[in-house]
């Protein structure tokens, strides 16, 4: 019988920039396409806005700008990833603009490896891991802290 440290899961992969990500596909919901967006007021820089997602409002994290980088700049396969983020126990859904979504792909536990001490362009506790697909390695995202609501306003 597999138990869950030997049975390979499944994550969304998607870029920034010419970097591949992953994120675990249990916490995505959908993925839409990038549309025009209500900013608000007195919110942190990576917040791009909010959009109405079947009546319900959706705030929209821009990857790039959470990471210290230059906003992104939307483009033709630009994507909002819509997932579930748990803030303090309470599950609240947030938006993900990627420049594109690639694939989903299994990524066996062995094959992961912590992340690096060094070298890496985001904060090392956004990282849950590197995943090693094909002899390349994909930076498998921590949403938990890398889109933590309270960090991003802290950090404002």
């Amino acid at each position: 019988m597999a138990t869950e440290e030997s049975t390979p899961a499944q994550y969304l992969t998607f870029n920034l920039g010419a970097e591949l990500f992953a994120m675990d596909i249990r916490a995505v919901r959908e993925i839409i396409q990038h549309a025009a967006m209500t900013v608000v007021p007195m919110t942190p820089d990576c917040v791009r806005g909010v959009i109405n997602l079947r009546g319900a409002v959706v705030p929209v994290i821009d990857l790039q700008s959470r990471f210290g980088r230059a906003p992104a700049v939307a483009g033709q396969k630009t994507c909002v990833v819509i997932f579930d983020a748990i803030q303090n126990d309470e599950r609240t859904e947030l938006g993900l603009m990627v420049d594109s979504v690639s694939e989903v792909i299994e990524i066996h536990p062995k094959d992961i490896e912590l992340p690096p001490q060094f070298g890496t362009s985001i904060q090392r506790d956004f990282i849950r891991g590197m995943g090693k697909v094909k002899g390349e390695f994909i930076v498998i995202l921590e949403p938990e802290r890398a889109l933590n609501i309270d960090d991003m306003v802290l950090a404002t």
